[in-house]
């Protein structure tokens, strides 16, 4: 049942992918795009790696596809014709994606052995197992990371704000 859980969400995956790349409407790229991620999410999950599937969905599925469609949808690309694609970047996107596969059959090839890896722990990639170790063995990095994005917040409200006596008034 996983075996071929794995094999339904793994050809989904490369489907989607090569979907991504070959859709000629940038928007159904994005949608397909998103469908790589689900996918990837349903391998985390198999994984059990339930912390990580949750930050893929929120993060990447829905907040930077979000804002990957917002600025699609601002750019207009319907103005640009199929006369502006260079056949120099087509010619090096095949030649560095021929690279990639190449590389990726080589690792491939060199690591499959066939023996089934038995989880010595069954709550690696649970919530609760990370947030005993991050609070436990990680807290002083983890604290140091919350004053830093807070200094970080605090400074883009300040820089954000409008000095009023500054403003301009243009009639």
């Amino acid at each position: 049942m996983i075996a071929s859980l794995f094999y339904f969400l793994s050809f989904t995956a490369i489907l989607c992918a090569l979907l991504v790349i070959t859709s000629r409407n940038p928007v159904h790229s994005v949608l397909y795009l998103v469908m790589v991620f689900f996918c990837i999410t349903g391998h985390y999950l198999l994984l059990n790696a339930q912390f990580l599937a949750a930050v893929n969905i929120i993060v990447y599925a829905g907040a930077i596809m979000v804002l990957f469609l917002f600025i699609i949808m601002q750019v207009n690309l319907s103005v640009l014709g199929e006369d502006t694609k260079m056949t120099f970047a087509k010619t090096a996107g095949v030649v560095g994606g021929g690279l990639l596969m190449l590389v990726l059959v080589a690792a491939l090839r060199s690591s499959a052995t066939g023996i089934e890896p038995s989880p010595t722990n069954q709550n690696l990639g649970m919530v609760k197992q990370l947030g005993v170790v991050l609070y436990r063995d990680y807290i002083l990095p983890f604290e140091v990371a919350s004053i830093l994005l807070l200094v970080a917040m605090v400074g883009a409200v300040v820089l954000g704000k409008k000095d009023p006596k500054t403003e301009i008034e243009i009639p």
